[in-house]
């Protein structure tokens, strides 16, 4: 029989409301377990029994709702959406105030990097297994490999160089990762 007090969904609403409004007016640097206990209206207790530090605790919310997009029937329309969804997170408000120390922080909790770098490669991982299935790649290409083909030029364009999020940009990113691909 599990021991203690089930887990609370206020609770976890609170504290998902206390990390994004800190996000926003602090940015993740100043961002700490005590400020969002603080703001939640919880104990720090509360939120270490959920999450092991401030990366684990801002990832859980940042990273929560990466979902494969629907099939679009083809691999450039599928990977166009898929760039459209990363693009649009890595400009979110949350996202752009935290991701710069969230990946810093992340280097030094390599398991906690793996877990959500697999969220997103899934999503990737999908769609190129619908190509595979549709006859448009041959066999499926290394995950990792593809994924940071996608990644690495969208986080570079928008938090690197401060590059414009284009309406364009996810076709872009789609049609350069299409031709890797092939």
């Amino acid at each position: 029989m599990p021991r203690g007090r089930p887990p609370s969904a206020a609770v976890d609403h609170a504290v998902r409301r206390a990390v994004f409004e800190l996000l926003e007016e602090v940015g993740y640097r100043d961002v700490s377990v005590e400020r969002v206990a603080r703001r939640a209206g919880v104990g720090k207790a509360a939120i270490y029994r959920r999450w092991r530090s401030k990366a684990d605790l801002v990832s859980a919310f940042v990273f929560d709702d990466l979902q494969p997009p629907p099939d679009q029937g083809s691999l450039r329309a599928d990977l166009t959406v898929l760039a459209g969804d990363l693009v649009a997170f890595l400009t979110g408000p949350a996202v752009s105030r935290a991701i710069l120390g969230l990946t810093a922080d992340l280097r030094g909790d390599p398991a906690l990097a793996d877990r959500l770098i697999a969220r997103h490669r899934r999503c990737l991982t999908v769609v190129l297994d619908r190509a595979v299935a549709r006859g448009e790649l041959a066999e499926p290409p290394d995950p990792a490999w593809a994924h940071a083909q996608l990644l690495g030029p969208a986080y570079a364009w928008l938090m690197l160089f401060d590059g414009a999020a284009d309406p364009d940009l996810p076709a872009r990113l789609a049609a350069d990762l299409v031709n890797v691909l092939r």
